[in-house]
Formats: C-alpha cells, sequence, structure tokens
C-alpha cells in the first residue's frame, strides 16, 4: 500500500465575484466557503487548480 502525498488547501478569500473558471477551481478543490480547510491528493490537476487560483488560497504542504 502506497502513501500519497497531500496538500492542505485552506481558502482565505471569498470567491464573490471571481471569474468563473476561479469559482470552479476552488469547487474542485473541495471548498465553499471562506476559512475552510481540505486536504487534497498532490496530483498535477489539483496543483493545477491551486495555481490558478493561489491568489484566493493558503497552501501548507
Amino acid at each position: 500500500m502506497s502513501t500519497q502525498k497531500t496538500v492542505t488547501v485552506t481558502l482565505t478569500k471569498s470567491i464573490i465575484g471571481r471569474l468563473k473558471a476561479h469559482k470552479a477551481c476552488v469547487h474542485g478543490l473541495g471548498l465553499k466557503k471562506p476559512h475552510q480547510t481540505v486536504t487534497v491528493i498532490d496530483t498535477p490537476s489539483n496543483r493545477g487548480m491551486i495555481n490558478k487560483v493561489s491568489y484566493l488560497l493558503r497552501v501548507e504542504a
């Protein structure tokens, strides 16, 4: 059984008034409201979503 690397992501700002694609990335990461924290698997697709909306997030390894 292999252990997968994870990343902890916290939404620090509201998504109100943001671009539709940016809202979709935030929801794709599993975040729904400000100051919510989730742990996601560190995959290239998740990393791309995190990079796209990095101005809204706080990321911890």
